[in-house]
């Protein structure tokens, strides 16, 4: 196949992807939508309510992250990084994880981030969420909550894996010749 042949095949795929997301959204949008409890969370500067995380903002983005032990959840928070002041505009925006607060904040100094971060440790919220597997460990993932009449409302969620959506550098990977190549995330590169 040629090259001409190539791009059109693949803007074909995309198109059929955009219609996807489209009919992804309609389903989404006719969800009905869960009442959730007020959770608290800890963070260096003590506890604070789901409902405080709102910052007067209608929509809340909580990213479940493992932690600091997870070079793909720093990954992604690497990237959420990048795009924080664009998300924050629109939603309010949090990382949560089950590491304590103050290694939460010395790794995300040791990172760089900038965004606010939430410890859910001695919490069910993850587990809650949907994010606790069998065995017992946790599992990476979005959820999207709306705070409406004094009620805070789950809206929507995702999970997080390898090629996802969430993450810009699996789509780069896709370009290369043999793809990701088995290629898996560091906490420093040389």
């Amino acid at each position: 196949m040629n090259d001409k042949e190539t791009s059109e095949r693949l803007a074909a795929y995309r198109r059929q992807i955009a219609d996807l997301r489209r009919k992804m959204r309609e389903v989404q949008a006719a969800a009905e939508p869960e009442e959730v409890r007020d959770y608290e969370f800890s963070t260096p500067q003590g506890i604070v309510d789901l409902s405080t995380l709102f910052g007067g903002k209608a929509d809340l983005i909580v990213i479940h992250n493992m932690g600091a032990s997870c070079p793909y959840c720093t990954l992604w928070a690497d990237g959420y990084n990048g795009i924080y002041d664009h998300l924050s505009s629109r939603a309010a925006f949090v990382v949560s994880s089950p590491d304590r607060p103050d290694d939460q904040e010395k790794f995300a100094a040791s990172r760089g981030w900038r965004f606010p971060m939430v410890s859910h440790v001695n919490s069910t919220f993850a587990a809650d969420m949907g994010f606790r597997s069998p065995s017992g460990g946790w599992l990476p993932g979005i959820t999207v909550f709306r705070h409406d009449a004094g009620r805070i409302l789950r809206i929507s969620d995702a999970g997080c894996a390898p090629g996802d959506d969430f993450c810009a550098l699996w789509h780069f990977f896709e370009l290369l010749p043999d793809g990701a190549a088995g290629w898996a995330p560091k906490y420093h590169y040389p």
